[in-house]
């Protein structure tokens, strides 16, 4: 029964590992695509967001059972509960990277972004695909020291989120309001993405150690 019992559990480290790759390269396209105006890149996107809820869903049906079957305790216990968790923030993941994708989809052929805004974006998609493999890499083999390495990359995140709503703020601002709206919300997006890698990293910490840090 335990040796069930482990195939279980590594199986549903497995999953939540493939759904952080497939959250990390849906916002590598999204990401582009709201760059480049890529279309094609926005479409493969949209259509492995939509797939990460049926995984989500699955997975998460796989835990209660595994639950229900094997009335886990301690450590397993707390494996199995950080799995539900981290499962609906990958999912979450996958759909912000879908709304920015989203944005570049509704405004093709033109361009979301002006031009005096498009190095942020390019640095703050880049900060939020690292993070995403830094995820997958978090779920693989979880590491402590990894987990709290995250932090500084998102506090990045948020310093370019600051920037975008003090550059649409400024007097200086003289886009129309597509572009204020566009840039506001997958600003947005690109935040809540990297906050939900942290959230991630705080479980994994809580599973390695059995203590929940917030700041981390």
């Amino acid at each position: 029964m335990r040796e069930v019992f482990q195939k279980e559990l590594h199986e549903v480290q497995e999953r939540l590992h493939e759904m952080a790759a497939d959250a990390t390269r849906i916002m590598e396209h999204a990401s582009k695509a709201f760059i480049r105006s890529d279309v094609t890149l926005a479409d493969q996107a949209l259509a492995s967001a939509d797939q990460m809820a049926t995984k989500a869903l699955a997975l998460d049906e796989l835990v209660i059972r595994i639950l229900a079957k094997q009335s886990p305790v301690a450590r397993d216990l707390r494996i199995l509960v950080s799995a539900l968790r981290i499962s609906a923030s990958l999912e979450r993941m996958g759909a912000l990277a879908g709304h920015v994708a989203q944005i570049a989809r509704f405004r093709y052929p033109g361009s979301a972004i002006p031009e005096s805004l498009r190095a942020t974006f390019v640095e703050m998609g880049a900060l939020d695909v690292e993070l995403g493999r830094k995820t997958e890499a978090l779920l693989k083999d979880p590491n402590v020291d990894l987990a709290k390495s995250i932090q500084a990359e998102d506090q990045r995140v948020d310093e370019l989120h600051r920037s975008v709503f003090e550059t649409v703020l400024g007097d200086d601002w003289k886009e129309n309001a597509i572009f204020t709206v566009d840039v506001t919300l997958a600003s947005r997006y690109h935040e809540r993405f990297a906050d939900h890698v942290v959230d991630i990293s705080s479980k994994i910490s809580y599973l390695s150690t059995g203590e929940w840090n917030d700041s981390i």
